[in-house]
């Protein structure tokens, strides 16, 4: 198959239009921000990421075996993956970490691109500082239980949607259902036929399909719906329960952010941590001195709920204000790879992280992308137009090409002149042979203006056609390009690219800087 080569186009992300104010503030080192996170991700800021960062033997034992009980789950493990995994062991290794739900069929394309950014992340910090180890991360979602944003995805401009009755973690939904999925699909999609076949829970099959499309890359998935990881959890709980500690600080920072016009992302509950079983993630609340499960009739007593908090961590689920917390207590972590919106929640938890004096990590931004296939590209040069410019609204671009197609209006007046001159030699003519004659020259001199005017005005029409065909060209390919009018990444699946270019990953391993903080456009050739 012919090898598609790319056209690399990097923009500042504020000139996209699509990202926050406290994003661009942040990637601009805004003051304003500077008490809202440890270290700017720059690659010198990582030597002192790795000096703050501590991980004992013992965590990375329980780290090494919960991980090896993980992969058992696998047919067989990429020799990549298998080395990163023992790398852990070693007290030079370090995370690098990106976190997502389940979406079926990986969702939209920023889930691929996070996953990118960290194992991107790793091989430059591995450049710089060669004494240590750097292993790519995937946190997979599994305990969350909002089906509804996971249950279907977008290919080739139709909805795919799984259907189930299934409740509680997604992670642990049998993937029951998604054989009719599969068999809706235009296409055999092997990695992903076979991952939700023969894979028992939706965690599983998710876990089969990172790996067959990053193993090659030495990416580790890790769940975090696991008895022994969990077990570092225990202390946070007890604090959540009797002190709701999570609450007060959480409240505090987001306050201050709000204060200097920055909306929070999340909001803190006075508890912050879901009941888990089997079939159940409900919120526990305190009321009359009594931990309530939501939506069932599940209560302890303040003895007996910290008593499960003891013997069964594993029955408690951090909601999204204490997961980023969970995560840097059970990883040798450096470094957060995010969206948006989850760098922006990541800042109201900096006192947090403090009272339990685990080290906050570097917030990266994960890269962004617009992807324009070889067809878009021909036709975007067609409209004369660069792919920096297709971020502007539509009517902006149209009011553009308006100018750019303008032609000074159509008129036939020197050909009427010219024909007026031509019957005034005729009726001359006329008049000194047979003056009876002029009244039919005068005839056939109006006709010949009539139909020069309806002449001008088809011309024009045809003109004005064209130029529709222009702009209903352009307003097809910013559809294309930003499907619904919001980033491509957000709404198109993997399989819509690659399944055109077999290449579409490694191209973007190519493409993606995740230092550089700037939005990338690649363009096939």
């Amino acid at each position: 198959m012919e090898v598609t080569t790319m056209k690399i186009t990097k923009m500042d992300y504020a000139a996209t239009g699509a990202f926050s104010q406290t994003i661009t503030d942040y990637l601009c080192c805004s003051e304003k921000l500077r008490p809202f996170y440890n270290h700017f991700p720059t690659v010198e800021a990582f030597e002192a990421q790795l000096k703050e960062k501590s991980f004992s033997q013992e965590q990375r034992q329980t780290l090494h075996k919960a991980l090896q009980e993980q992969y058992t789950s696998l047919t067989g493990i990429n020799p990549k993956v298998q080395h990163n995994l023992d790398l852990l062991l070693q007290p030079n290794t370090y995370t690098i970490t990106t976190g997502h739900q389940l979406n079926i069929f990986t969702g939209p394309l920023y889930f691929v691109y996070k996953i990118i950014t960290a194992i991107n992340t790793c091989k430059q910090l591995q450049e710089r500082y060669p004494n240590y180890n750097f292993v790519p991360v995937y946190w997979m979602a599994t305990e969350d239980h909002d089906f509804a944003e996971i249950n279907h995805f977008n290919l080739f401009g139709k909805k795919y949607t799984w259907e189930t009755k299934q409740t509680g973690a997604v992670g642990r939904f049998s993937t029951t259902g998604l054989e009719r999925v599969l068999e809706e699909m235009p296409e055999q999609y092997p990695v992903f036929a076979e991952a939700y076949r023969n894979s028992k829970t939706l965690a599983d099959a998710t876990h089969a399909i990172t790996h067959a499309l990053f193993g090659e890359f030495g990416l580790v998935s890790i769940d975090g719906d696991h008895e022994e990881l969990k077990k570092a959890l225990t202390p946070v709980v007890q604090k959540e329960l009797t002190e709701h500690l999570s609450h007060k600080l959480v409240s505090e920072t987001s306050a201050q952010l709000e204060e200097l016009g920055y909306k929070p992302q999340v909001y803190s509950r006075e508890i912050n941590l879901f009941y888990l079983n089997d079939g159940v993630r409900e919120r526990i609340v305190e009321e009359d001195d009594r931990f309530k499960v939501l939506n069932t009739d599940i209560s302890f007593s303040k003895e007996e709920v910290l008593q499960l908090a003891k013997e069964h961590p594993e029955q408690f689920s951090p909601n999204v204000i204490l997961r980023p917390l969970y995560e840097e207590l059970i990883l040798p972590n450096l470094a957060y790879i995010g969206g948006g919106a989850e760098v922006v929640y990541w800042f109201q938890l900096k006192e947090l992280f403090e009272a339990y004096q685990v080290a906050f990590p570097v917030l990266m931004l994960r890269n962004s992308a617009l992807y324009i296939t070889r067809g878009n590209a021909s036709r975007m040069h067609k409209l004369g137009l660069k792919p920096e410019e297709l971020f502007q609204p539509y009517l902006d671009l149209k009011k553009y090409l308006s100018g750019q197609l303008h032609e000074e209006e159509i008129s036939l007046e020197a050909q009427r002149q010219s024909i007026a001159a031509a019957f005034a030699e005729v009726e001359k003519l006329a008049e000194s042979i047979d003056p009876t004659l002029v009244k039919a020259v005068g005839a056939e001199s109006q006709k010949a203006v009539n139909a020069l005017q309806m002449l001008e005005k088809k011309i024009s029409k045809a003109r004005d056609n064209k130029h529709e065909q222009t702009f209903k060209q352009l307003e097809n390919l910013k559809e294309k390009l930003f499907p619904g009018s919001s980033l491509q990444e957000r709404q198109d699946n993997l399989l819509t690219y690659k399944s055109n270019n077999p290449d579409f990953i490694p191209a973007l391993v190519e493409a993606f800087d995740p230092f550089d903080l700037k939005f990338t456009i690649l363009e096939e050739e």
